[in-house]
């Protein structure tokens, strides 16, 4: 059943598959398959093409001719593109191949729904301004393919008024829009039926940190990998956060910064044309001021052993449960989506000078800075990175190994994971950033929400790994 013989441009092949891999294989005039996945037919070389089932889009027979549509690497890069594989068949297989199409989506698919009706939000101007083209050229072809539906629209508006029919909501641009996207969903009439929806991010911002958090490295930054995302991809529960600054509320869904790094996010706001190097060029510009961050900080600290947190990291990711793991538990009781953290911990002040805070959920929040290389999607808590005043050279040398982590274990980048935290600026005036958003610069508070956000996802936590361990016994 899982093996097809098809007439293909002249070529007799063989179409199959098992329960990880799609081939197309060339046969010898007999018949029979080539040794090795390779042959010589009709003086013409030809190779086997092994495709993961999981890059298997669209399958159907109509009239005699069989088409499969699935996703192939190429380039230096290694990219996803599209590609299909068309032949004819005899007439009286039909009804065969037809039932071989189906059982070929159903491997494929596992279980996940094969025709999705999708909101999709697009912003042409998100990073080098070729969000629309991407989509146009790349990424709806992918849908298309699928026999998927989608809907166009305008975010913030069409997220607070939107109809809850839709599998997901596909967002083409970067980590600005979902949180413009986040914060309508807040606003919905039906907000906690609009935030079970999945969030799917198609990566074309100047910031694309939560394409790379859900991802990896090679696929986060992929538009085709993250098509497929949207087509194969499970939802994932994920913590969000409550902003709030006097009596005005908001929703933020990977980071809070205030210091140099805020500043970076701001002052390279002009160099978005060049994608993630802006930032590079920006952390190089704010060594040389080296400017300190006068702020009054207080947090409910959970933990703050490094070692510990990443222990904690690596059993969730090996599916092990706080009673099968020999480390302590860092997850806060079950509470109810969209319910601050109502741990009893005691607010405690940091003290000491610093260049920056920055706080989040999700490792990457740049492709070359991982500042969070122990966060989970939904423990109830949020990682915070401060930065201690330190010479230019400590900084500079802190860039070696930032996009695996290495600055983790950094003796003066302390880190803490804390359910709650506020803030007051000491000085008149700086900057603050909220998920790479400018924010009044004023005192602010920030609570943990509980699994309230739903994202699209290949697996059950961040794609990235963390494996720098500390070498030099650092604290």
């Amino acid at each position: 059943m899982n093996h097809l013989l098809i007439d293909s441009r002249g070529l007799s092949t063989s179409l199959r598959f098992n329960e990880a891999s799609f081939f197309i294989e060339p046969t010898k005039p007999d018949g029979h398959n080539s040794s090795c996945c390779a042959g010589i037919y009709a003086d013409r070389e030809v190779k086997c093409t092994e495709v993961p089932l999981r890059n298997v889009i669209y399958a159907k027979v109509t009239s005699g001719v069989i088409e499969v549509q699935y996703l192939v690497r190429k380039g230096k890069e290694s990219r996803l593109e599209l590609a299909m594989t068309t032949g004819a068949v005899q007439n009286e297989d039909s009804a065969r191949v037809k039932k071989w199409c189906e059982a070929l989506l159903l491997a494929a698919y596992q279980g996940a729904n094969p025709s999705k009706n999708l909101k999709v939000l697009v912003n042409p101007y998100g990073g080098k301004g070729k969000a629309r083209a991407s989509y146009v050229s790349k990424v709806e072809p992918i849908f298309l393919a699928a026999g998927y539906t989608t809907h166009g629209g305008h975010a913030i508006e069409i997220a607070r008024e939107m109809k809850l029919g839709y599998d997901a909501l596909v967002i083409v641009s970067g980590d600005g829009l979902i949180h413009e996207v986040l914060n309508g969903i807040n606003q919905h009439e039906h907000r906690d039926q609009a935030f079970c929806i999945p969030i799917a991010p198609i990566p074309t911002g100047s910031g694309n940190g939560m394409s790379l958090n859900l991802l990896g490295l090679q696929d986060g930054l992929d538009v085709c990998a993250a098509a497929l995302n949207v087509l194969k991809g499970q939802p994932l529960k994920t913590d969000l956060f409550s902003f709030t600054q006097g009596n005005r509320r908001r929703i933020s869904f990977m980071s809070q910064t205030i210091g140099i790094t805020a500043d970076i996010d701001i002052d390279t706001e002009h160099l978005r044309w060049m994608g993630d190097t802006r930032f590079i060029i920006g952390y190089i510009r704010a060594i040389i001021a080296r400017k300190s961050c006068p702020i009054e900080l207080s947090m409910k600290v959970v933990e703050q052993d490094k070692s510990r947190m990443m222990d904690v990291l690596h059993a969730r990711r090996a599916g092990e449960s706080p009673s099968q793991s020999s480390v302590p538990s860092l997850f806060s009781a079950d509470k109810k989506p969209d319910s601050p953290s109502s741990s009893h911990e005691e607010w405690t002040r940091f003290k000491r000078p610093i260049l920056w805070m920055y706080a989040g959920k999700g490792p990457f929040v740049s492709r070359d800075l991982m500042q969070f290389p122990v966060s989970l999607a939904d423990d109830g808590l949020i990682d915070i990175s401060i930065q201690e005043i330190t010479s230019r050279r400590a900084l500079l040398r802190a860039m070696d190994g930032a996009e695996e982590g290495r600055t983790y274990w950094i003796n003066t980048n302390r880190y803490f994971k804390a359910s709650a935290y506020r803030a007051r600026p000491l000085a008149p005036k700086g900057t603050l950033v909220v998920d790479g958003e400018q924010v009044p610069f004023e005192e602010f508070q920030v609570d943990v929400l509980n699994g309230l956000g739903t994202f699209l996802a290949p697996y059950p936590h961040y794609a990235p790994e963390f494996l720098v361990r500390d070498i030099e016994g650092n604290t």
